[in-house]
């Protein structure tokens, strides 16, 4: 059965799509099966693996409406062992869509049970915000990853993000764990950022990943280009960080007996 984890910040910038983008190129060239949904109205994960936008007939808006099943919803992409459900502008209404529905916060979870055991993973990239959209993500996914920014402002927020996870843990979804906090953006030169990484470890010891994003050009580029890191360019800093992570997820995984 395949693990699904929401990559959520309520913080813009924080490397939310690029964590989503490249871990699942990642954890795809290491032979796993990976379903990417784009759960973010700016379809930025969408067009990130080189999907135009604009063509989009079916994905992440029909799938919580119910209009189209998660599996016919689904679009291969050029990164290998990479499937993705993609988004559309026309997402941002389904906040106001779902609000007097039954069930609203279910949405996701019911359409997912369908292919879950297609894949390993199942990575969801939620919009920055605590909306409806990113409540159906955090009540279906079995894990949440939290990007950090290590700039000045990286805690700002954190605590009405792991309040909201508390939440959803008490009413919708008990077993919802976190995954892990990910360091991202970080650059050696600046003090401050080594300051963000000590007080985040400081704080949150155990639930910080060892592997840290460091800030790189060519990270930036690769959506550009409709392409992951990985395909852009391997040997770079971004792309060797976010294998580095994908092993290390795989490796914590194995260690509890889950996808491996």
């Amino acid at each position: 059965m395949g693990k699904i984890i929401a990559i959520a910040n309520q913080k813009g910038g924080v490397g939310k799509t690029t964590t989503s983008i490249s871990l699942a190129a990642s954890l795809g060239v290491l032979e796993k099966k990976i379903l990417l949904i784009d759960a973010d109205p700016q379809a930025n994960a969408t067009s990130g693996l080189g999907l135009d936008v604009n063509a989009v007939e079916g994905g992440t808006y029909h799938v919580l409406e119910h209009t189209l099943t998660a599996k016919k919803a689904i679009v291969k992409t050029a990164s290998p062992n990479v499937d993705i459900i993609p988004a559309h502008i026309d997402l941002v209404a389904i906040e106001i869509e779902l609000v007097d529905k039954q069930e609203r916060e279910y949405m996701l979870k019911k359409a997912l049970a369908e292919v879950k055991d297609d894949y390993d993973y199942i990575l969801i990239d939620c919009a920055p915000s605590l909306g409806l959209i990113t409540l159906n993500s955090l009540v279906a996914a079995d894990a949440v990853i939290i990007p950090i920014q290590c700039e000045y402002f990286a805690l700002e927020g954190l605590g009405k993000l792991l309040n909201t996870i508390k939440s959803i843990q008490n009413i919708h979804n008990p077993t919802l764990e976190i995954e892990g906090l990910l360091l991202t953006m970080f650059d050696s030169r600046l003090r401050l950022s080594n300051q963000v990484v000590d007080e985040v470890r400081k704080h949150f010891s155990t639930m910080v990943f060892e592997t840290i994003i460091r800030r790189n050009i060519r990270l930036g580029e690769a959506p550009s280009y409709g392409e992951s890191i990985i395909t852009y360019d391997a040997t770079s800093k971004g792309a060797i960080n976010y294998l580095n992570l994908a092993q290390e997820l795989l490796k914590k995984n194995s260690k509890n007996g889950e996808s491996n």
